[in-house]
């Protein structure tokens, strides 16, 4: 396999790109120096030995000596003994040219070992000027990952001199500002509009039930009945929203709550529309199992998912409740379901039907305990089973 160097430095991170730029601008730089250094150093090295000058004295046996690091000067020997004394200085100038290749070889290796240690000691600076300087950085990353929609307050107010990650600390503080006033704006819109429909429809069924009371001529007692359970749908889906708005807050109080208590409570509250459906109910628990949470909005999200369960089952069909350690899975039989369509299902009015009115229910008790889950800082997943239905798993931090 090829590897592109391109695409891999594309995947380091920006930290230990930054170390490695510092450390390959230095070493180019310091190969740069070393080759400057080393052609001035031998050029000037030759013109010092061509303007050496040749020194004769008379020995005692009246041989010529020559000063060991002289050569003759002028055409040609003028003295006795003149080839002999050009043997020598050959000899002198391959010694001069031999100490001159090594003194420079020993110089561009001391060099090249010096320039590759001082480069990675700049790598290692650079690695750490370069997380002294992303330290800022690191600390939005970290607030920023904190910051969820359940507590927007949160700010990262980032302190030090006005420069470009201040400013850009800033500014996603102020996108926080603008989020913050747009949710609580929903919020206040949905609790408003549900507790002022709330009114009308109490009125409204009242006002069936003692103007249509009976006696009444039989069709309009269907009529009546029609009436009245399009009234309590109604209700049925601003309780829905109204819990909608309350999960989005979050818990108001939190305790001690045992997951297998709370789901035993709901199996018992939904034994009548599971034995109207022909569905059998089961939970199993080992041990008592504790979680911090709101007992209420708890109690809201088993009995959302226990009642998909039930009411998108088959006749003869079952669900099992299963109560682990912090965890709880809601497992049942029914229609099989495409795995593409699973996380449609936790978004609000979405169902397996092809469109929101078909069917019964609202399409909001999932996404109401995705919505719980979330604020209690929990997962809810669900996956098909391959002999059809869900299995939905609550699992807590």
């Amino acid at each position: 396999m090829r590897l592109n160097p391109r695409a891999f430095l594309g995947r380091l991170p920006f930290r230990a790109r930054l170390a490695a730029a510092i450390f390959t601008l230095f070493l180019l730089t310091g190969v740069a120096l070393l080759a400057f250094v080393v052609l001035l150093a031998r050029h000037g090295t030759a013109q010092q030995v061509q303007g050496l000058a040749v020194t004769y004295a008379d020995t005692p046996a009246g041989d010529v000596a020559l000063h060991p690091s002289a050569r003759p000067v002028g055409p040609g020997p003028t003295r006795p003994g003149a080839p002999w004394a050009t043997a020598q200085i050959q000899k002198i100038d391959q010694t001069i040219q031999a100490v001159q290749d090594t003194a420079l070889r020993q110089m561009v290796l001391w060099s090249a070992v010096g320039l590759l240690f001082l480069a990675l000691l700049a790598a290692l600076a650079g690695w750490w000027l370069a997380g002294r300087a992303l330290r800022p950085v690191a600390s939005m990353t970290e607030t920023a990952r904190r910051i969820s929609e359940e507590n927007l307050h949160q700010r990262l107010a980032l302190t030090g001199p006005d420069d470009e990650l201040h400013r850009l600390a800033d500014t996603f503080d102020a996108v926080l500002d603008r989020l913050e006033k747009s949710f609580d704006s929903q919020r206040r819109f949905v609790a408003n509009a549900s507790h002022e429909l709330k009114t009308p429809l109490a009125a409204q069924r009242t006002t069936l039930q003692v103007g249509l009371a009976d006696p009444l001529p039989d069709h309009l007692v269907e009529v009546r009945d029609d009436l009245l359970s399009t009234n309590r749908e109604a209700e049925q889906l601003i309780d829905a929203l109204l819990l909608l708005a309350r999960s989005d807050r979050g818990p108001a109080v939190t305790e001690s709550v045992d997951l297998a208590l709370a789901a035993r409570l709901v199996t018992a509250q939904l034994a009548p529309q599971a034995e109207r459906r022909q569905v059998d109910i089961r939970v199993t628990a080992d041990t008592p199992r504790t979680v911090r949470g709101d007992p209420v909005l708890l109690r809201h999200l088993l009995a959302n998912v226990i009642r998909n369960a039930v009411q998108y089952n088959h006749p003869g069909g079952h669900v099992l409740v299963h109560v682990e350690e912090r965890a709880v899975t809601v497992a049942n039989t029914g229609p099989h379901v495409p795995a593409r369509r699973v996380p449609d299902l936790f978004e609000p009015f979405r169902r397996l039907a092809p469109d929101r009115t078909a069917g019964t229910g609202h399409g909001l008790g999932l996404s109401i305990a995705a919505s719980i889950a979330s604020s209690h800082h929990a997962t809810l997943t669900a996956e098909p089973r391959p002999t059809g239905g869900l299995a939905v798993r609550l699992a807590f931090p």
